[in-house]
């Protein structure tokens, strides 16, 4: 029986060109009975995640040949499955982030980080990837059924329009993490141009229907970041 987390194993790709993170990350891992793939230039790793069906990447951005950036575009250009990354940098500024995040990056860790959280995060990853795939998705007092494209919150049903229905779809499926703006209208739009506050007008009419009525509000904006899907209890399940 493992020690970490969950008694679940991870698949993890880990591309970091440093040998004594590489190594850290190695050993605290390895230790919880994760199996890790190493690579140390952004080309090699994108060729191995290309090649295998890892369950995450924990992705350095200042890699040679290639760098962070670049691995996770190609790799959302080329996967044929979407495969949850996590971003590791010196860099902390919010720049960095919105550049991570409106690549594909799934979450975000800045140097010096502790392997503790590091796990947390790769295990709140890899649920948020099983809850994509399911029908019901529920986190506290939300519940919403995809089959039949409901939405609940404290057994009330909601009224929501298609715009609401697909964001905080969007939302449910990224908790715990942010989605940026730029990645929300991606989703929402493709690459069709539209007025710059068509986004903002479909929040607004979503944040009436889904928080006035209730004691606490459910999105929260990540100034010049993004949105968080807030959850008060940490009470997450799924099911078929």
């Amino acid at each position: 029986m493992r020690n970490g987390l969950n008694n679940q194993s991870l698949y993890i790709l880990v591309v970091e060109d440093q040998q004594s993170i590489a190594q850290n990350i190695a050993d605290y891992m390895e230790d919880k009975s994760h199996v890790l793939d190493f690579a140390t230039r952004g080309d090699q790793g994108l060729k191995m995640a290309l090649a295998n069906h890892y369950d995450l990447v924990i992705l350095d951005l200042n890699l040679p040949a290639m760098d962070g950036l670049e691995v996770c575009r190609q790799l959302r250009e080329q996967a044929s499955h979407h495969v949850p990354i996590i971003m590791l940098t010196a860099r902390d500024s919010i720049d960095d982030k919105v550049s991570g995040f409106t690549i594909g990056a799934d979450d975000y860790l800045t140097k010096p980080f502790s392997l503790e959280e590091l796990e947390v995060r790769c295990f709140a990853l890899s649920r948020r990837h099983l809850l994509q795939a399911e029908q019901i998705l529920t986190l506290d007092q939300l519940v919403i059924d995809r089959k039949k494209q409901q939405v609940t919150r404290a057994g009330q049903n909601l009224e929501l329009h298609t715009m609401g229905y697909r964001i905080l779809s969007i939302l449910a499926e990224a908790y715990p993490q942010v989605v940026s703006r730029s990645k929300l209208s991606q989703k929402l739009w493709g690459d069709e141009p539209t007025e710059s506050d068509a986004l903002r007008s479909h929040i607004y009419q979503l944040r009436n229907i889904l928080d006035k009525p209730f004691d606490y509000p459910m999105i929260k904006t990540m100034h010049g970041i993004g949105f968080l899907l807030n959850v008060k209890s940490d009470v997450k399940k799924h099911e078929k």
